[in-house]
Formats: C-alpha cells, sequence, structure tokens
C-alpha cells in the first residue's frame, strides 16, 4: 500500500476489459483479428456521425458548449422528456462513476448482483460503501426479490443492469417497476441501461414514467453499443432535474468532448436509417449464431443484447486461449464466476461465421484429446 492512499483504494480491483486488436497483435504478431470480446457495432460509426466528427476536427482547439444543449434535446425527444431530465458523460462508466459520487458516503450499504458488470463493485468499494451481494439464480436470472429483502434503512444504493451483462437477460418490466416503486425513501436505484436498444420493443420498464412519478430512479445509458461510437466515449444518465444538477455539480466540467458530441448528434439528427438496419442485422445475426451454437450442444442463454453468452463442456479459459492463437477475441467469463461459460459479441456474418467454424474445429480437437 503506498503511503496517503485512501485505504478503501486498497480494497478496489482495476476494471479488466476485454483484450484489443493492438494488444493482440502486439502478443502473437498476428495480422487478422477479429474482436469479439468487447459488444462493439462493427457498423458504426454510422455515415452521418462520421462525416460530422471529421468536420469537428477543426474546433478541436475549443472547449465544447458546457450546457451540451443540442444533444441534451435530441436524447429528451427520444424518451419524452425535457432536456434537463439529462446529464452527459464520458461514456456510461463516467456517469457511474459520478453517480457513486453523487450517493454513497462510508459504510452505507449497496446492493448488487455478483454475475454483472464489476464495475459496481469497484466504484463502491472506493467509496467505502459495505457490498450486499447476490448471486445469480439457477436460470442465470438477477435475483431481484433477494435484493429487494435486502433493502434496509442503511441502504443507499441498488446497481441493477438490465439487460444484464454478461449473461444478456432481461427481467420482466412490471417487476422492476414494482420494485423501484416500493423502494424506501432513501434508497435509490441505477439502472443501467447500456444495451437497451437491443431489446424487444416492451420488453423493458417504463422508466420515462417512474422518474416523471419522482421515483428514486437513475437510468443510464451509452452510445459506445448500439450506436457504434464506443471509441468516441459518450454516455449519459436520464434523472429528475434536480438531480441532474447535482450530478453536474459532481461531474468534471466540459465531461464530453467535442467529437462525441458531434457524432452524437448526427447519429440521432440523421442516423436513424443506418442505425435501424444495423440493429436488425446484429438481432438476425445474434439468432442465427445462437442456433449454430445450439446445434453444437452448448447450453445458450436467449440474449436481449448484441452478445451471446453461452456454456462449454470444457474449461472455458483454455477455449478463449485457443481462439485468440487463431486470431478471434472472446470473453471468457471465469472472472464472473462462470468458469466454463463464454460471452461472444456479434460480429459481422464473416466474423460470426469463422467464429463458429472454428470453435467447432477447437471442441472437435478438444473432444479427440479426452478420448
Amino acid at each position: 500500500m503506498i503511503p496517503g492512499v485512501r485505504k478503501a483504494v486498497a480494497s478496489a480491483s482495476p476494471y479488466t476489459p476485454g483484450k484489443t486488436v493492438e494488444e493482440v497483435r502486439r502478443e502473437l504478431g498476428l495480422e487478422r483479428i477479429i474482436k469479439l470480446g468487447s459488444n462493439e457495432n462493427p457498423w458504426g460509426p454510422f455515415p452521418a456521425a462520421r462525416t460530422a466528427m471529421v468536420d469537428e476536427i477543426s474546433r478541436l482547439n475549443m472547449y465544447p458548449d458546457v450546457s451540451f444543449r443540442e444533444l441534451k434535446e435530441l436524447i429528451a425527444g427520444q424518451f419524452g422528456l425535457k432536456p434537463d431530465w439529462v446529464a452527459l458523460s464520458h461514456g456510461a462508466e463516467g456517469m457511474l462513476q459520478t453517480l457513486g459520487k453523487v450517493f454513497l458516503d462510508p459504510e452505507d450499504e449497496v446492493v448488487l448482483s455478483r454475475g454483472t458488470y464489476g464495475l459496481y463493485r469497484e466504484i463502491s468499494l472506493v467509496m467505502g460503501a459495505v457490498l450486499r451481494e447476490f448471486a445469480l439464480l439457477d436460470n442465470y436470472s438477477v435475483d431481484i426479490a433477494g435484493m429487494e429483502k435486502s433493502i434496509t434503512e442503511k441502504t443507499k444504493l441498488i446497481w441493477l443492469n438490465n439487460p444484464n451483462n454478461p449473461t444478456g437477460l432481461i427481467l420482466p418490466p412490471k417487476r422492476i417497476e414494482e420494485f423501484i416503486r416500493n423502494l424506501p425513501e432513501g434508497t435509490w436505484t441505477v439502472l443501467d441501461e447500456a444495451y437497451g436498444e437491443f431489446a424487444l420493443k416492451g420488453s423493458l420498464p417504463d422508466t420515462g414514467t417512474l422518474l416523471e412519478e419522482g421515483r428514486n430512479l437513475v437510468v443510464v445509458r451509452t452510445f459506445s453499443k448500439a450506436w457504434g461510437l464506443a471509441g468516441a466515449r459518450i454516455g449519459y444518465a436520464l434523472a429528475r432535474p434536480e438531480l441532474v444538477r447535482v450530478i453536474d455539480t459532481v461531474s468534471e466540467p466540459f465531461n464530453a468532448n467535442r467529437m462525441a458530441i458531434a457524432g452524437a448528434c448526427a447519429s440521432l439528427r440523421e442516423d436513424g436509417e443506418a442505425f435501424r438496419s444495423a440493429l436488425k442485422f446484429i438481432v438476425s445475426e445474434r439468432g442465427r449464431v445462437s442456433d449454430v451454437l445450439r446445434g453444437m450442444g452448448l447450453k445458450i442463454l436467449g440474449s436481449s443484447t448484441n452478445f451471446i453468452f453461452f456454456t462449454l463442456p470444457v474449461e472455458a479459459e483454455e477455449v478463449s486461449r485457443k481462439l485468440l492463437k487463431r486470431g478471434i477475441i472472446v470473453r471468457p467469463c471465469g472472472g464472473w464466476g462462470f468458469p466454463r461459460s463464454i460471452r461472444v459479441s456479434v460480429g459481422t456474418s464473416e466474423e460470426n461465421t469463422l467464429f463458429l467454424e472454428t470453435l467447432a474445429e477447437i471442441l472437435s480437437e478438444e473432444k479427440g484429446e479426452n478420448v
């Protein structure tokens, strides 16, 4: 421990992202690398966003409009809200970090699932919070009933990822709405809908109504996944105006960059057709890849995201290592407590087919070695 560093910081672990193309190229010297480990959209940035971001380069010597008025208006319009219900951030992760600062005092209790996005845990630990963690149920669903029963007068924050990462599953929307409406006065839910655009219409809770009812809810979303702007780092929260003012106070000044703002604005204004086309393709390919994986005898969870969670008859780390040596990056899920499961992103049709063919070869090799 470095002298002077807060004790709470020592209890946290660094976030472990999926491997990058550059990292694999350095390590293995491969030329052709397919990245299916970080749930990026292979079709982004969309045309209008790309043009707008290139055009914005000439203005990078200036800070952006600190009010982010245009982008807030466009986002708010998507949800039937007013602009003062929107806060921006450097990616969804930036917003999650800010919300930890907004809500958590040392010894506050935080409720979350074990099999979910790992940053919630680390943010809470850094803020000195006490964790109340719940394992996923046998069907891999989030144990929302157990989380609900654990709420006490000390519970300050509940982290809820829906659709859930890494499983891709969603909770019944009415159940989430009931959960949020039953929260005590001093307890808040952060509902992370980073993958919300990939879910079927009507399968997510009516967050706009919950917010307008004055419920203790913050909804976090991002342009990284469905909108194809992962490298631009632009996310946002939907919350009551009085809470948005607090979030803006705690956030760093100018907490979104000019190119990201330009790309996000252009996408919302002009890229609707390209967005819907990509979404349709991803959902279709998600179904195709899932069917082929089932045909291999593997256990597949029904996904509401742009990735698929499946379970192998052997250790996932070894299979992932063999895929990596052949230039295919996937995400083994041992870090989430699922040592025989892999999360694979939906890529292009060609990428998905190559992944499936390579996986089949590796599993055949594994079977032969175990005979």
